[in-house]
């Protein structure tokens, strides 16, 4: 071996060694890659959520961080980031199944909310002492004994329908709901809670027209025909949820939801937390994780 096949400043070595500097060009370009494939991944593959209430329970708590797909039912603007007004409607739109747990937009406040589809376009929905009413049947409900929910800093127990057993769990009847198509699921019920008075937007008493306040009672409601385009959604927590059995109102009742404002199905819990958790304080990212939630189908 010659000493100029060894000396790396030579011509003849410094004309073949690759040019491996990285250019402020070529890192913004990675840059914006990244950026795009995030945004196309968010908002037509899946996108994360959180839940904020106990209306699912027992199948979702508060503080679940979940991932919804986005392609089920189809695109619309609520799919993009920001939620640009590009075009109205929704592309490749398909209804959901009954049964799925979907997110969508409420329809006036435009908040992410999430309840189970019950009523598809069509169908007559009620609800006669706590059982739901599906197209005159009513759905089979059979009694799966109690839930015992932890309760934590997110979770505390609804003294009219739970029962707090030594100090750390509310336990709630439990009840398992099955559809025509064989799905099934869990339910919490509180028994018989009677007619409720319905707040409006400043939180006053809503009243009808004759200027009576108005009174619903979720466990009995009128039958109602599904209009095209439109889905009856409940929550799981039936006596702790406002859903559909309620007329749209901010931060209350959603009414019949219109199709276009389904955002995803939720798929599976990604994470969940007790509620104790300080994202200044790393060390309590362990301490209140729930981890049996964590990976859990929805």
């Amino acid at each position: 071996m010659t000493e100029q096949a060894l000396d790396k400043s030579s011509p003849e070595t410094q004309a073949v060694e690759p040019e491996n500097k990285e250019t402020l060009g070529s890192f913004l370009w990675f840059v914006v890659k990244l950026v795009i494939a995030v945004l196309i991944f968010r908002s037509f593959i899946f996108s994360p959520f959180t839940i904020p209430s106990e209306s699912m329970l027992p199948n979702l708590r508060n503080g679940d961080y979940l991932v919804a797909a986005k392609w089920p039912y189809g695109f619309s603007r609520f799919s993009l980031p920001g939620e640009p007004k590009l075009f109205e409607g929704r592309i490749f739109a398909h209804l959901p199944e009954r049964g799925d747990v979907a997110i969508f937009k409420h329809p006036v406040t435009g908040a992410d909310y999430v309840k189970r589809v019950i009523g598809l376009p069509g169908d007559t929905v009620a609800v006669r002492d706590g059982v739901v009413i599906l197209n005159g049947e009513p759905l089979q409900r059979e009694d799966a004994g109690v839930a015992d929910i932890p309760m934590s800093a997110n979770t505390g127990c609804r003294r009219d329908g739970g029962e707090v057993v030594d100090g750390t769990v509310c336990r709630y009847r439990r009840f398992r709901e099955t559809l025509p198509s064989g799905k099934s699921y869990m339910t919490l019920d509180f028994g018989s809670v009677g007619p409720r008075f319905l707040t409006d937007a400043t939180g006053g008493l809503s009243l009808d027209k004759d200027g009576r306040p108005l009174r619903i009672d979720p466990d009995n409601t009128a039958p109602v025909v599904v209009p095209e385009g439109k889905l009856f959604m409940m929550g799981d927590n039936r006596d702790n949820s406002m859903d559909s059995r309620y007329p749209a109102v901010p931060k209350g009742g959603v009414g019949l939801v219109d199709a276009d404002l389904l955002i995803g199905r939720a798929s599976m819990v990604l994470w969940s937390t007790d509620g104790s958790l300080e994202w200044i304080k790393p060390w309590t990212w362990i301490r209140s994780a729930r981890w049996d939630r964590i990976g859990s189908d929805i």
